[in-house]
């Protein structure tokens, strides 16, 4: 898991924690109070303080690396013999100018030609508003992040720009748990039912983003309106600004601006292409864009080095419609009615579905590995129907590493975790100058949950965690990916006959000191001050 990064952290000073588990069993009495119970726990507290401070050294030396691959399932390279590659945000990379252009496009959409307030272009893009894997209730008009048990995290449920108070949110929805029937759909969609949508797509910041600025304005200036309209038409705007090809067009215009040369794709493929592994391209961009941007990241003979090319795919569908037949796109990107019998190297294909892909080409189960960053509609019925490997492409990944490794971000979390254990070890007294110590130190403890969170991001946090839970990215992306890293880079730093084995997650009843080994032991995550390279 990202986790996995997180999990080093949480294990060693988790140690501090577990040392209650340790010692004795729950106790069904109340053990009997020292004479001065106030001082015991503040020296308790100071105790662990200098404790947690003593930790950071060690962690310190220990960082973990950015451009690592992380496991969540045993894999071997040298068990794979065919490479796929979804295209937008695996192959190629964007710069942040293209959010932006996103963002001001399906604006003007809204009010164009769903004549919404001329007002709304006042709003401009905000890169730091939203993160991926947020939920959307759309019935309410709610943008919240929830974590892996389907529990709301307060804190981070968003009407329009402006954070809902908890006790509203509880209100709302009896808690702070959100029932299965009304989350998302297999694919994160809002449909039979289903009152969340998740946005899982890097494509979906804009998105996230353009619907809280609407219900900004609908609210700051009392206009009376529908929470599922609204929903509708910026999907529906979003949606075209794709399908009407004004992103393309734009990319097309000015490549340089948009798109990031820096990724060493490459340098990847020709590293397969030398192997003798074969590699196919499954995107949902159309032909002439994925053309004129492989030719700038790869060179003019990127065909060369795949053996099977499909555009405009419509994944998810493509993984699951028996019905659509391929069509081969000629060099001026005409469609032409000829029976493809054969899946040849050099040519571009459209539609299609993976039936007739696997019957043409034979490629099938685990020799297969296909990458994307998308977590459902690229990776999800991969694993589930056809047992093809799976490695998601996670750019946030990199970063919020890198926030990890900080000297603050270690002390502040060290001491969390220490706090923590404290809290749960001391709250077996019951007196009053007890329990006011013990609320005192809840305060502290929640005001560090928050600190801990603006780390990444004010509003939402980390993608990969709540408070303590794993997010519910996390999990989608624990559950369908095998691997996942950063970018495609990555894969510069092994060799193609090496083994990715997933961390034992310790379980919450297993031996605390099993959890420090697996940072101190045989069994190490990627850090960054190894100077032996993995491959």
């Amino acid at each position: 898991m990202a986790a996995a990064a997180a999990r080093c952290l949480r294990a060693r000073a988790g140690a501090l924690r577990a040392a209650a588990y340790c010692t004795a069993a729950p106790q069904q009495r109340q053990p009997p109070p020292p004479p001065d119970m106030k001082s015991h726990l503040w020296s308790r507290y100071r105790e662990a303080k200098r404790a947690s401070k003593e930790l950071v050294p060690s962690i310190m030396n220990n960082m973990l690396n950015p451009d690592a691959i992380f496991s969540n399932n045993e894999m071997s390279l040298s068990d794979i013999e065919i490479y796929g590659f979804d295209y937008d945000y695996t192959l190629v990379f964007y710069s942040k100018h293209l959010h932006t252009l996103i963002f001001n496009a399906a604006r003007d959409l809204l009010v164009n030609e769903h004549r919404y307030p001329a007002e709304i272009r006042k709003y401009d893009y905000d890169a730091n508003f939203a993160i991926r894997g947020l939920h959307y209730d759309v019935h309410r008009a709610l943008l919240m992040k929830i974590d892996a048990f389907h529990y709301i995290q307060l804190g981070t449920v968003y009407r329009g720009l402006s954070v809902v108070p908890d006790e509203e949110v509880i209100a709302m929805y009896d808690g702070s748990h959100v029932p299965l029937e009304q989350m998302s759909d297999f694919y994160g969609k809002s449909s039979q039912g289903n009152t969340m949508k998740q946005f899982m797509d890097i494509f979906s910041l804009p998105e996230m983003t353009l619907l809280s600025c609407v219900n900004e304005h609908f609210l700051k200036n009392n206009i009376d309106y529908e929470p599922v309209h609204l929903y509708k038409d910026v999907k529906d705007s979003i949606r075209d600004v794709h399908i009407k090809g004004i992103m393309y067009r734009a990319i097309e215009a000015d490549i340089e601006k948009y798109i990031c040369y820096a990724e060493q794709t490459r340098a990847v493929l020709a590293k397969l292409a030398d192997h003798g592994k074969k590699m196919f391209l499954i995107t949902n961009s159309p032909s002439s864009f994925v053309d004129k941007g492989m030719k700038f990241i790869v060179g003019k003979d990127w065909r060369d080095l795949f053996d099977v090319v499909i555009v405009q795919a419509d994944k998810p569908n493509f993984f699951n419609d028996k019905r659509r037949p391929f069509r081969k796109v000629n060099e001026r990107g005409v469609l032409l009615w000829d029976k493809i019998h054969k899946l040849q190297k050099g040519q571009i294909y459209k539609q299609g579905n993976l039936y007739e892909f696997l019957k043409l080409t034979g490629w099938r189960g685990s020799k297969v590995l296909y990458f994307g960053d998308h977590i459902y509609s690229d990776l999800a019925d991969l694993t589930l129907k056809h047992g093809w490997r799976t490695g998601a492409i996670i750019p946030e990944l990199r970063s919020e590493i890198k926030i990890m490794n900080t000297e603050r971000y270690i002390q502040t979390m060290t001491w969390l975790q220490t706090l923590t254990g404290l809290l749960e070890h001391m709250q077996v007294h019951r007196d009053p100058d007890s329990q006011m110590i013990l609320e005192e130190w809840k305060k502290e403890r929640k005001d560090m949950r928050e600190m801990n969170r603006n780390f990444f991001n004010a509003q939402f946090g980390s993608l990969f965690r709540t408070d303590e839970n794993p997010t519910y990215f996390l999990r989608r992306l624990s559950r369908f990916a095998d691997i996942y890293m950063a970018s495609l880079s990555c894969l510069l730093n092994y060799e193609l006959d090496y083994t990715f084995y997933p961390r034992r997650t310790p379980l919450q009843h297993e031996l605390p000191a099993w959890s420090d080994q697996l940072c101190t032991g045989t069994f190490r995550i990627p850090f960054l001050q190894e100077t032996v390279q993995i491959k």
